[in-house]
């Protein structure tokens, strides 16, 4: 589900040193998923889907809330695992009780990043917490490159510093942008921040032109590159601009989520909570959570009471590597 809007009919490459603004913009809207198994929540995805599965190496976006927690029940994932990827949790309201394998027992909270690594395997859970009442944030997944993605466990959480710049406030979780840098470790070259547009502001800001980029809207109607973006809609602009227009067009404060990325080429297969390259990497993954539903390869999760979520059946056709766009 994609749409585009050009101001011009041309493509951002056609334009190496020029802004966003003239070159087009890619729509990409949400689809409801459930999450989490019997006591699932919904999330609204915009990552991957069948016409684009990239965006650098983001691979995966889900945005969810604001949840009344006594309505929904709120978040409850269960044991599960993960091989090539990195996740990437950041909540808007709310508090996650975060546990996994390494034995990090650690909280997400509004304004501060969790980047948890699971290269060739590790499990975790991920629960609201008891006095949280709105639940709201996103969740977001970036693939490992190949010579990568059997690295070790690993986890990482930093609270940016948020910076002020042209009625925008800026928080910077992942990489660098308008004077912000975070010292968090990725394996390719990416951007994620929060911004925050004040009523009526426009935002130019000066980004990589070798990046690709992304614009998930939380709330507000936001003009990017003079294309509008509703809530949860996400917005790709190409590589070769070397700034990008945000505006907010409403009386009411705005919020987006800026990914960003150099172009990912290698061909991922996504499937469940894996990813590899081939069906064979997968269907391995699944049969090593499935062997002990944890055991050496992904460990267990310490101080969680509910059992693991078994793997789906795979389907009965070979897993195909996802486009990075068509």
């Amino acid at each position: 589900m994609n749409r585009l809007d050009a101001t011009d009919g041309t493509s951002g490459a056609d334009h190496p040193t020029g802004g966003a603004g003239s070159g087009r913009v890619e729509v990409l809207t949400p689809r409801d998923v459930p999450l989490g198994g019997p006591r699932s929540m919904t999330v609204r995805r915009t990552l991957p889907q069948r016409g684009r599965s990239l965006i650098g190496a983001w691979c995966f976006a889900d945005h969810y809330g604001p949840d009344d927690v006594a309505r929904t029940g709120g978040m409850d994932v269960a044991p599960h695992p993960h091989t090539g990827l990195q996740t990437v949790s950041w909540l808007f309201g709310g508090e996650i009780e975060h546990r996994d394998s390494l034995g990090s027992h650690a909280f997400v909270r509004p304004g501060e990043l969790n980047l948890m690594t699971g290269g060739h395997g590790i499990s975790h859970t991920e629960v609201s917490t008891p006095d949280t009442e709105v639940l709201h944030g996103v969740q977001l997944w970036v693939a490992l490159p190949d010579e990568h993605r059997d690295t070790g466990r690993d986890f990482q959480h930093f609270a940016p510093e948020p910076v002020l710049v042209d009625g925008a406030r800026i928080s910077v979780f992942l990489g660098a942008l308008a004077g912000a840098a975070s010292p968090v470790r990725t394996f390719t070259p990416l951007l994620g921040a929060e911004v925050v547009l004040e009523p009526r502001a426009t935002l130019t800001l000066a980004v990589d032109p070798g990046f690709e980029h992304g614009v998930l809207v939380d709330h507000g109607h936001v003009r990017v590159a003079g294309t509008s973006l509703r809530p949860a809609e996400l917005g790709y602009v190409p590589t070769g601009t070397d700034t990008l227009t945000l505006g907010n067009d409403s009386d009411e404060p705005a919020r987006t989520v800026l990914l960003g990325g150099t172009p990912f080429e290698e061909e991922i297969v996504m499937w469940w909570n894996f990813v590899g390259r081939s069906h064979e990497d997968i269907a391995r993954a699944r049969a090593d959570w499935m062997k002990e539903l944890g055991g050496p390869r992904f460990g267990e999760v310490a101080g969680y009471d509910g059992a693991p979520l078994p793997a789906p059946e795979l389907p009965s056709v070979p897993l195909k590597p996802r486009a990075r766009a068509r």
